[in-house]
């Protein structure tokens, strides 16, 4: 993952942070296992290494991950919960990232204009499903939501880093304008994450503060990186060179909101004249 240095931040600082309830430890932790595991491409070698013991590498390299958080935490007591899910961790050397497809599953109901997300989810179908999960689960408290909007951030940014053709780059920019791109891609991004803005009013009606900075936050890295897209387009290129240090850099201007809403305007700016050296006026 191109987070894995916040991902270490974020979730080694959860080892000394004292939470309002231990409860909230052992789901945190193996959230960290969770995603190493989702994440991770390398089960076809470790067929071939470890013919017979592969299945027990993957459930030590998560149990020993979930572990080193889960005892590392200074105001954490072992208990019931964090105990039962090695069981569950347990369960990894059976399910694991496949790498097919079910080809029954193409996403056709998503519109030709949202073409990345449709390229996206046809390649990372069943992860993208598991990650969502996640997200409607991190509703519950607003520390776990903005958790999972920083590790949201980092595969949307994936999903706008592939670069389109020429031919369907000029094509789709004299059928629609940038501000209509942004328009369709903001409306489709937000209803994704409606089920969560309603899911923590309910959970937490009093907190309504942190939602608003939740939506705030998503939106303007969101349109930070549709804009830098578009602003970098090339032909020549494949991807638009997306890397830990962009991901900080946008992370800081949308947590500060006024100097995301500036580098926004100039983004939009030399978007809209990169697009016009392909399609003209």
């Amino acid at each position: 993952m191109k987070v894995s240095i916040t991902f270490l931040l974020v979730f080694g600082s959860l080892i000394a942070v004292k939470l309002p309830s231990e409860h909230y430890y052992p789901g945190l932790f193996f959230m960290a296992a969770f995603v190493f595991h989702c994440s991770r491409k390398d089960i076809p070698f470790l067929k071939k290494v470890f013919e017979k013991s592969w299945r027990a590498f993957i459930v030590l390299e998560s149990a020993f991950i979930y572990t080193v958080f889960l005892l590392g935490n200074i105001h954490y007591k072992l208990e019931e919960t964090g105990l039962a899910l090695y069981i569950v961790i347990a369960a990894f050397a059976f399910f694991f990232p496949k790498t097919k497809l079910d080809p029954a599953l193409k996403w056709n109901f998503i519109p030709t204009d949202l073409f990345e997300w449709k390229t996206f989810l046809r390649k990372n179908t069943w992860f993208s499903m598991m990650g969502y999960v996640m997200v409607l689960l991190s509703s519950y408290h607003p520390g776990s939501l903005i958790v999972a909007g920083i590790f949201l951030t980092d595969f949307v940014s994936d999903i706008y880093e592939p670069y389109e053709s020429k031919e369907m780059f000029e094509m789709y920019f004299k059928k629609l304008s940038l501000k209509e791109k942004i328009r369709k891609n903001s409306l489709f991004f937000n209803a994704l994450l409606l089920p969560v803005y309603t899911l923590f009013l309910i959970i937490n009606p009093y907190d309504s503060l942190y939602l608003l900075y939740y939506f705030l936050f998503m939106n303007l890295y969101f349109l930070l990186i549709i804009t830098r897209k578009y602003k970098l387009y090339h032909y020549k290129e494949k991807r638009g060179y997306y890397n830990i240090s962009v991901y900080l850099e946008y992370i800081f201007y949308s947590m500060t909101v006024i100097p995301a809403l500036l580098v926004l305007r100039n983004n939009i700016k030399n978007a809209e004249q990169n697009i016009k050296t392909y399609v003209g006026d």
